[in-house]
């Protein structure tokens, strides 16, 4: 009879930890991901779509995510000329930046346990662009409002870890004024249900 105790005591105890780990799903429609890339003369933005992705939490720790993005749907939003900015995003969907014919996902997998403190959390993950995976570290801010979370979070990316060349003065010496800087921001506003 003690021993059942012992036993049951055991799987109580195994099961309050897994419920205390809860897993939230990503509402896509209301998430946002903003763009920001940067060239010698200029600037461009735009946004691009979460496809979906999910959030886990214990406690008041986030332990862990995953979040594909939808590459095919970049847009500009800053040229108001539509046959030009047709052309950028174009440009941008080519082989020259982020061939989404061939890498239409890609992914963020956050790794690790980070605990939430004063409304903000320090992350890291792996960020995966064309078949090609780097780490990322960022912070963001979280705001609960009933069953809704929102993290807000800025997150640089140097393309020419992803194999995005294109008019990067690392690579290419004689562009002057064409080149364009290799980070661009990324700024996602990150909506998930309880």
């Amino acid at each position: 009879m003690k021993k059942a105790g012992i036993i049951t005591l055991i799987i109580t105890l195994s099961l309050g930890q897994l419920s205390a780990q809860q897993t939230w799903k990503a509402d896509a429609a209301a998430s946002k991901i903003d763009w920001n890339g940067k060239k010698v003369l200029g600037e461009h933005y735009g946004t691009i779509n979460l496809k979906e992705g999910w959030l886990s939490k214990k406690g008041d720790a986030v332990t862990g995510g995953e979040f594909v993005v939808d590459m095919t749907t970049i847009v500009d939003t800053d040229i108001k000329d539509e046959g030009t900015r047709a052309k950028l995003e174009g440009h941008l969907k080519s082989d020259d930046f982020f061939g989404v014919a061939k890498y239409p996902l890609s992914k963020l997998v956050i790794k690790g346990e980070s605990k939430v403190s004063n409304g903000t959390v320090s992350l890291k993950g792996d960020l995966t662009i064309k078949d090609k995976t780097n780490p990322v570290a960022f912070t963001a801010k979280e705001s609960v409002s009933g069953d809704v979370v929102t993290y807000t979070a800025t997150i640089v990316v140097d393309r020419t870890l992803y194999d995005i060349k294109y008019g990067s003065g690392k690579f290419f010496t004689d562009i002057g004024d064409k080149a364009i800087y290799d980070e661009f921001t990324l700024t996602v506003n990150l909506v998930v249900k309880k």
